[in-house]
């Protein structure tokens, strides 16, 4: 835990000391440039609330800009610490971060339980912003718009927001939550212990991303998640970042670490550093009652979700490659395949697409379900048909989803600028053009209503996971490596056209599938 929290530290301290495209390396994609602003927004960044929009405030910054932030953030049981990444001039070494979270897990563990503030950051976004006392009283039968909720009031009723309220509470409270929001990043101290084999990660998955959230400030744009088993995850916020950022820094750390043999080869010396200091917040019992209320709806909400997290290892990148098929198409067709053997009709599929080689560039939306795939998927469930004209349309699916993702990767994609034309109506009160209401978009994806939610995640040992993006849909990440694909499906329990075991299995046979076509095709 302590050399992996050092490679860490050492990452932002070489974005902070020579700036980011000096000492952190550019990266590219084939002789293009990618602009790497994200990866400033990996440290002292967090998201704060608001009642119609939420804002994104960052502190990094590098020595040529001024201070930075240098303090952590631990959550353990219910209680939140804050330590400094750096004494007297100098990085702590792995024994003096040993020595500050053995520090707050003794104290947790022998001490009582803390009020678990942190889950509130798990709320719906305007009721962490605004649930309860306006300064004026809302009459009887009145309906409260908040975002996008509707309380419909049967007495008087007050309005308040819960933010300001805690804040209101006591001014120290307003200095506790910036400093978490000004922290590098949240360490997040979890009882919970996952298993994991090399084929089956799901535990981690579930916990990761549904885990305890009195220990998770879901806020932060980056926490790191330690198992006491010793297992670990992240919890990320995608407004500041995509997730090819924090994926970065995680190469970075598993390079260190493999070099290190995993070892920390530096002195033993523990300095006379400060001790951890707990940030107690005041609190009262609507303070206290919010947070049961926010823990029981959570985990009302979480038992709903269904996650798998499978390694498929009969192959992987190595063999698509060498039959000369682009590992990242392989699999978007494989599941256009596996969703169509699953329901009988295709699924309108949002692929995230990189835009990093503009300035500041984020993504684009790679709208898989093209006529060449579905025409592919029929082929393949037509008893008919033969192997020739099955891979010959494979192969025009293929060579239609290549295409696409090149033109969204150079900014002549149209989902990100449809959306700038509804916003720009939206904010300067125009009619929404009938484009957005027609239910042809609705269908195809548009407005979020992707029956499929997926992204790569990489060429690299990490994966990610996320939730569906509509009640009937499913979240599809993905990591390819050399030998495996290894796929985090999620659907919702309460949908019954969707499981997200049944997926991923259809999609492991889409897989072989794929592979006997090319191989029948040769004989």
């Amino acid at each position: 835990m302590g050399l992996g929290k050092n490679c860490i530290r050492n990452y932002w301290k070489e974005q902070k000391q020579e700036g980011i495209g000096e000492k952190v390396a550019v990266q590219r994609s084939g002789t293009a440039v990618l602009d790497m602003n994200q990866l400033r927004m990996l440290f002292c960044t967090c998201k704060i609330p608001g009642v119609t929009r939420d804002s994104i405030v960052s502190y990094f910054k590098t020595e040529a800009e001024g201070e930075c932030p240098s303090h952590l953030i631990v959550l353990c049981r219910g209680r939140i610490f804050a330590f400094d990444a750096i004494h007297e001039g100098n990085m702590v070494t792995p024994p003096e971060i040993f020595r500050q979270l053995t520090y707050i897990q003794k104290r947790c563990h022998s001490e009582p339980d803390g009020p678990g503030l942190a889950a509130l950051t798990s709320n719906e976004r305007t009721k962490w912003a605004e649930v309860g006392i306006l300064q004026q009283v809302i009459p009887e039968k009145s309906v409260v718009i908040t975002g996008n909720r509707s309380f419909h009031l049967a007495l008087s009723f007050y309005a308040f927001q819960l933010r300001e309220y805690l804040i209101n509470l006591d001014p120290k409270n307003l200095t506790l939550l910036e400093k978490i929001q000004r922290s590098l990043f949240v360490v997040c101290l979890d009882d919970a212990s996952p298993h994991a084999t090399p084929e089956d990660y799901t535990e981690i998955a579930r916990l990761g991303l549904t885990g305890d959230p009195t220990v998770r400030w879901g806020d932060k744009s980056y926490s790191n998640i330690f198992f006491s088993n010793g297992t670990c995850s992240a919890f990320c916020d995608h407004s500041p970042f995509d997730a090819i950022a924090l994926i970065t820094m995680s190469v970075y750390v598993e390079k260190n670490i493999i070099e290190n043999e995993g070892k920390w080869k530096g002195s033993d010396k523990v300095r006379d550093i400060p001790w951890p200091e707990e940030l107690v917040f005041t609190v009262d019992q609507k303070i206290i009652d919010e947070i049961g209320c926010t823990k029981e709806f959570y985990y009302k909400k979480v038992s709903d979700l269904q996650i798998v997290n499978y390694a498929f290892t009969p192959f992987g990148k190595a063999l698509m490659r060498q039959k000369k098929l682009h590992p990242d198409t392989f699999v978007q067709l494989a599941l256009q395949l596996a969703y169509y053997k699953c329901h009988g009709c295709p699924g309108c599929c949002y692929e995230t697409a990189t835009t990093r080689r503009f300035y500041h560039g984020r993504t684009e939306t790679v709208r898989s379900c093209t006529l060449e795939a579905v025409e592919w998927c029929k082929s393949m469930l037509d008893p008919s048909e033969s192997t020739y004209q099955r891979l010959q349309l494979m192969h025009k699916a293929f060579a239609k989803h290549n295409k696409m993702r090149k033109e969204c990767e150079n900014g002549r994609g149209f989902d990100r600028h449809l959306l700038g034309l509804l916003l720009i109506a939206q904010e300067q009160g125009l009619p929404v053009p009938e484009l957005y209401v027609d239910k042809a978009f609705t269908a195809s994806g548009g407005g979020g209503n992707f029956v499929l939610s997926t992204s790569l995640t990489g060429y690299t040992r990490f994966g990610g996971s996320v939730l569906p993006m509509v009640p009937h849909g499913y979240g599809f990440f993905y990591s390819i490596r050399d030998d495996r694909i290894v796929i985090t499906c999620s659907s919702w329990i309460s949908c019954p056209e969707t499981d997200a075991e049944v997926l991923c299995r259809t999609a492991f046979q889409c897989f072989q599938d794929m592979l006997q076509l090319t191989v029948a095709a040769q004989l």
